[in-house]
């Protein structure tokens, strides 16, 4: 398999030193029926619920589709991943059984959330779409892909061991999705994204999606890319509908938990997700919301993936 990696060679143009802006050849399709859209996936995409495409999804699915390479610095809540998913769709031959696009994420939540989308929006192409993530049953892994998947959405880690293995074959993917860039690389999976690209076949359109664009990302895009169309979704084009965005100043750490206790006294919350910066401090405030008579369960990457699935599944339900 070593004879088919392929060489990792910068491109003649330096993206480090680009003000990223939107490229000037990117148009705006206004509607979902006005960007080339197979009749089945449009039926996918209004029987999911979309009516009206956002800005992201209005600038880059028709230069996906065209076979573009493209970075796309877009925030969470923009609809990206609608939008990479319906190209992906868009550019899939069914007939034939082979993984062709891939899709790599930084946690196993978000590559499971990504098949979820792609088979809802896919309902009526009959693709075949498996999440290849850690901490799930490597029997099942092989299973799956020797059956034949149209799309793998995984994390590097188990991605990269499928390939090894020879079990996630890679001759026929034709686009790279990179999701979250700028996460993956603070996860430190970037020589596993580097090892990934080098099996892929010469010519493979390659997506990234990221919301900041550092250094590191940068050198990527020059190495992975050929001549990318950029995309930047400013914030005053977000589509969170529905969604209030505050923020509390608290001056001294050791009174961000009375203050969180003080927004659960005064608003009406019947539930919540809250994020922590580190694994430790997950754990740390979850033991103290119980000690406040608070239902919360904790989450974070040291656990089983089972137990991971078993807190989302309650969480969904209503029971925490």
């Amino acid at each position: 398999m070593s004879k088919r990696k392929r060489q990792i060679e910068p491109t003649a143009e330096d993206l480090s030193n680009v003000e990223f802006e939107t490229s000037e050849e990117v148009d705006v399709a206004h509607t979902f029926d006005s960007m080339g859209l197979g009749e089945e996936l449009l039926r996918g995409i209004y029987s999911y619920g979309f009516e009206k495409p956002s800005a992201i999804q209005q600038r880059a699915i028709k230069q996906i589709i065209k076979g573009r390479d493209v970075i796309a610095q877009a925030q969470s809540g923009t609809g990206k991943t609608a939008t990479f998913s319906i190209s992906v769709l868009q550019s899939l031959d069914i007939t034939v059984r082979e993984t062709q696009a891939l899709v790599l994420s930084p946690t196993r939540e978000l590559a499971v959330q990504i098949q979820k989308v792609m088979l809802a929006l896919g309902d009526y192409l009959n693709v075949q779409c498996h999440a290849c993530i850690g901490g799930t049953n490597v029997g099942e892994d092989i299973r799956k892909l020797d059956y034949g998947q149209h799309v793998v959405s995984g994390t590097p880690g188990r991605v990269f061991d499928m390939i090894r293995r020879r079990n996630l074959r890679t001759r026929s993917i034709k686009m790279l999705v990179l999701d979250e860039a700028d996460e993956m690389l603070n996860k430190g999976f970037k020589e596993q994204i580097y090892d990934i690209y080098r099996y892929l076949p010469p010519g493979a359109q390659v997506v990234l999606l990221s919301a900041t664009l550092p250094h590191e990302i940068l050198e990527m895009t020059s190495k992975f890319m050929t001549d990318p169309i950029r995309i930047l979704v400013k914030r005053d084009e977000l589509t969170l509908e529905g969604i209030k965005q505050f923020f509390v100043a608290v001056d001294r750490e050791e009174w961000k938990f009375d203050t969180l206790c003080d927004l659960y006294d005064t608003l009406t919350i019947t539930q919540a997700v809250i994020f922590c910066n580190t694994r430790r401090k997950v754990d740390w405030l979850a033991e103290k919301l119980k000690e406040a008579n608070f239902t919360v369960s904790a989450m974070h990457g040291e656990m089983e993936q089972k137990e991971r699935d078993t807190i989302m599944k309650e969480f969904r339900g209503g029971a925490r």
